[in-house]
């Protein structure tokens, strides 16, 4: 995969790069009393030849290979921001896009949730891609979305938090 050279960015008007989670984006089950919606984004400078958009969000410092807490394929190139709540509210759905199921088994969204008294980071990672996945299905588990993801990446952009609770 061919790195972005810099100009490919991702941002979000609900935090900045290394900020804590928003309570907003938090989980809210399993101790967590968060509002479980999927941030607001916003992307540019993506390369010329990019057929279509993947966002992953993925907490690195769970236990084992990490914590899948969204992964979204095939929204369309002529896209360059989603709204808070994308995931819960249909908007990928009429986008077209796919979302995987997350580590807590939910199709879509699922917001962080550290354990008590770990500081976890949660990197949303934006792929740019030579071409839609057709092999995709809807809540197929976040793994597989990523091994799709990186075979048809051309460039990606990312944005870290930290939560603890």
């Amino acid at each position: 995969m061919a790195l972005a050279d810099g100009t490919f960015t991702l941002r979000s008007a609900a935090f900045h790069e290394g900020q804590s989670v928003p309570p907003a984006q938090r989980f809210n089950r399993d101790g967590c009393t968060g509002g479980n919606v999927s941030p607001p984004l916003s992307w540019q400078h993506a390369p010329p030849n990019t057929a279509s958009f993947a966002i992953m969000m993925h907490d690195p410092d769970a236990p084992g290979r990490g914590w899948w807490h969204w992964a979204v394929a095939n929204i369309p190139a002529t896209v360059h921001s989603l709204p808070a709540n994308a995931s819960a509210s249909g908007a990928l759905t009429r986008l077209g896009a796919l979302q995987a199921r997350n580590d807590f088994s939910d199709e879509g969204y699922g917001g962080p949730c550290p354990p008590p008294g770990k500081r976890h980071r949660y990197v949303i990672t934006i792929y740019a891609l030579n071409a839609p996945l057709t092999r995709l299905v809807a809540n197929r588990p976040a793994p597989f979305f990523e091994h799709e993801i990186l075979g048809a990446a051309i460039a990606k952009a990312s944005l870290t938090l930290t939560d603890q609770r």
